[in-house]
């Protein structure tokens, strides 16, 4: 530590009350944009086990009229896997399971995946499972979460090869518990977790509503008022935590202190490491993270209009819990900047290394969708000047041929520092941080005959899902569309013999012998190898519709779209939407493609994915921006999806 580091963290310790003061002074100022008429925060801070910070913010009932207070409960979102994994945990302390046992030992309904998937590959997110948000969308209506994933048969990747957020693991896990313990999670964690620690307001319900205590309910803005937004049922998969700052507080400063068992707190921030020996910056639950010099352990949360972040820097003794109650705001933001008031500046913190980028190079003619010699694609952006991955980070330029991204993210190819060099301007090579290479080739032109399309006219089921989706010829194109709602549709485009795609999301044909289409697998950065097989020629009266503002695979929040005939341009999205009191989105159409730019922030190039869903380009962790059309087919708002959490956006202008 240097001087200035360790002088700063003494002071820190030795802080006077006038020094608490000032610095809840500067809390309050964070915080300012809620008022006595809006949704708003909860905050807590502690210091050496001692709370410094226990504020609140705004309303917790707009309709009542009830403001926030610190016992008011939220829905915490995916903050909650870090109790679903210190529950696992126990049982495995308890001897009751272990963490290499495979999975299928305590849910057999489970098929056989041809990989053994263990106990631990869920709490890491290395199971290859599929998520199940990016599922649910495309099965029948009242789908039942946990038999969506039970009806999969396969997986994204091999289990331990990989990393890949998914929240159908910890539905799992929260079953296996349930069926260990012989009770329900909820009661689980009542009894082991919660009352043990004195959480006395923290609870694991099916139904928020029906909770009791202080209840925090979520929003949504609608124009100039609020509108509740809450995910409940089935859209929560099977349940969540509600907690309040002080009981979080609680939390983190038993896990600092090992009052689960020096087992638990060691295994729950324990980094995983995949199978080539890369270790990442996932725990069990937690993320462990040193990016700004400190040590961190966090872990974010969003459901719908709930928003929760919960850190703590254990070097420094300090816990910082942000909750928020409403759609769009960003705990983890919010938390960062408070965070800063209680850990020494930044200027006296150790700064990782980032690639210095070398100037001048020419990215003119590198865009454009390449092919690994498996048939992946990968998609690459120039905009202003620079390259980046389509659903994945900007490249910086280290030399004329030779690319690397300015950080690792689990959230693109499992955390490789990997580097991306250029043979031609048609062939590239990516060498994994571990020296593996992979070469991909320039997509070359290609169209589909008359009798190429045709021959793939048909309905199509996949059993994993339980739904039947329909493929039409079009222009040169095909057109998938779901048959329970055709108005769903997606245009695709031909990039190679037998495959079609729309930016990020794929339809390859498999053929029998003779060359008749079978059926087809499906892809997207959610879902890989989806398959679907022939059922036979669509009904009666199917003509080829429109290609409108919907996904098939949007995510469980999406909202209704318009219809065919509202269906508008790129222009009809140009606007501005509020990103948070005072700060907003704008969305310009520059040379035929969209762009989007935050306030006082870089101008980055809208990729289309499917209908009015896109992803900003040149990101670490992949952004969506799913457009939301009014009765006019202009949009009304977005829905902006990052890292597992989701807010919307109104449009302001």
């Amino acid at each position: 530590m240097s001087r200035l580091a360790l002088y700063a963290a003494t002071i820190l310790l030795l802080a006077t009350p006038a020094d608490a003061q000032d610095r809840t002074a500067e809390v309050d100022k964070i915080h300012s944009f809620a008022t006595s008429e809006t949704p708003g925060c909860a905050v807590g801070v502690s210091q050496q086990g001692k709370a410094v910070v226990n504020r609140a913010y705004g309303l917790g009932d707009v309709e009542r009229r009830v403001p926030l207070s610190p016992q008011s409960r939220f829905d915490i979102g995916s903050t909650q896997k870090q109790f679903v994994a210190a529950a696992v945990l126990l049982l495995v302390a308890d001897r009751r399971l272990a963490l290499s046992d495979d999975i299928r030992k305590y849910v057999p309904e489970l098929p056989d995946y041809g990989h053994t998937v263990t106990i631990d590959h869920l709490l890491t997110h290395t199971s290859g499972i599929r998520d199940w948000t990016g599922l649910l969308p495309m099965a029948e209506e009242g789908t039942d979460v946990l038999q969506l994933i039970l009806r999969q048969r396969g997986l994204n990747f091999t289990p331990g090869e990989e990393w890949a957020y998914s929240n159908s693991g910890y539905v799992l896990l929260k079953e296996i518990v349930a069926r260990v313990s012989k009770t329900s999670f909820g009661e689980f964690a009542r009894r082991r977790l919660f009352a043990p620690l004195g959480m006395s307001s923290s609870a694991y319900v099916e139904d928020i509503l029906k909770g009791t205590g202080e209840r925090a309910i979520g929003y949504q803005k609608e124009g100039t008022g609020w509108k509740r937004y809450m995910r409940l049922g089935n859209e929560r998969g099977g349940g969540a935590v509600v907690s309040t700052i002080e009981d979080l507080l609680v939390w983190n400063e038993a896990l600092s202190n090992g009052r689960l068992g020096k087992f638990v707190a060691a295994k729950l921030e324990e980094r995983a490491t995949l199978r080539s020996g890369r270790k990442l910056t996932y725990a069990r639950g937690l993320m462990v993270s040193t990016d700004d010099g400190e040590r961190m352990v966090s872990h974010s949360g969003g459901a719908a209009g709930y928003s929760s972040w919960l850190g703590r820097f254990p070097e420094r003794g300090v816990s910082v819990v942000v909750l928020c109650n409403f759609d769009p705001v960003s705990a983890s933001a919010l938390g960062g900047r408070v965070a800063d008031l209680f850990l020494p500046p930044a200027d006296a913190r150790t700064q990782a290394q980032r690639p210095v980028a070398t100037p001048g190079i020419d990215v003119t003619g590198r865009a454009g969708v390449y092919f690994d010699a498996r048939g992946e694609p990968l998609r690459l952006l120039a905009n202003n000047g620079r390259l980046a991955i389509a659903n994945g980070p900007p490249l910086v330029p280290v030399s004329a041929d030779r690319f690397v991204p300015p950080r690792a993210s689990p959230f693109f190819r499992s955390e490789d520092a990997f580097e991306l060099t250029f043979r031609s301007n048609d062939e590239l090579e990516l060498k994994s941080m571990e020296g593996q290479t992979t070469r991909y080739r320039r997509a070359q032109p290609w169209a589909p005959s008359a009798a190429d399309l045709q021959g793939a006219d048909g309905r199509y089921h996949s059993e994993e899902l339980g739904t039947v989706f329909e493929l039409l010829p079009s222009t040169n194109r095909l057109v998938l569309r779901s048959e329970r709602s055709p108005a769903q549709s997606v245009e695709l485009e031909a990039v190679a013999p037998d495959t079609y795609m729309r930016s990020l999301m794929s339809v390859r044909l498999r053929r029998d012998v003779s060359g008749k289409v079978t059926g087809f697998d499906y892809g997207n950065p959610l879902v890989r190898s989806l398959r679907f097989t022939r059922l036979g020629d669509r009904r009666a009266g199917g003509a080829p519709s429109a290609p409108v503002a919907s996904d098939p695979v949007a995510t469980t929040s999406a909202a209704p779209t318009a219809s065919a005939s509202s269906a508008p341009g790129p222009g009809g999205l140009v606007g501005e939407y509020e990103l948070a009191p005072g700060r907003t989105v704008a969305i310009t159409l520059e040379g035929g493609q969209l762009h989007s730019q935050p306030s006082g922030g870089q101008k980055r190039l809208l990729v289309h994915v499917s209908g009015t869903t896109f992803t900003v380009g040149g990101m670490v962790a992949p952004l969506t921006l799913a457009f939301t059309l009014g009765a006019d087919g202009r949009a009304t708002t977005i829905v902006m999806r990052q890292n597992g959490n989701e807010r919307t956006l109104t449009r302001v202008r």
